[in-house]
């Protein structure tokens, strides 16, 4: 995993942990991570879409931390996700791309796939860079 801030390591009681998010590399460019199907599901058994943004919005938020710098953050300011199959095991893999990284946004595409590679959600995310949070 790429350096980062130790704020960003520190995932005890959060979402990221309840999810069981592991963020397995982080740079501003891309980052990716994982997360189980399993516990993440909505009643019919396939994976939660808001399951597959909160994978997203880690992701991409993390990426614009890198990016920001020391001293500063990122917060997210706009979401949005288009759900294109279903999963009902197995882990999903996100994997967040730089789209544009300026002085005081960074947006990120986010493309979730299962583990036969077949995309599963594609999402969108622009942060606001901030001074420090």
């Amino acid at each position: 995993m790429t350096d980062t801030p130790d704020a960003l390591r520190d995932e005890r009681g959060t979402l990221i942990e309840r999810l069981g998010i592991v963020v397995t590399e982080i740079g501003a460019q891309r980052t990716v991570g994982t997360m189980p199907v399993q516990g993440n599901t909505q009643p019919f058994g396939l994976l939660h879409g808001g399951a597959s943004a909160a994978l997203a919005e880690t992701l991409g938020s993390y990426a614009a931390v890198a990016h920001a710098g020391p001293g500063r953050g990122a917060v997210g300011i706009e979401l949005n996700a288009t759900h294109h199959r279903a999963a009902r095991s197995g882990t999903v893999t996100g994997t967040a791309t730089a789209l544009h990284l300026g002085r005081r946004t960074a947006s990120y595409e986010i493309v979730v796939v299962d583990e036969d590679d077949r995309r599963l959600c594609t999402a969108r995310l622009t942060c606001m860079i901030v001074d420090a949070l």
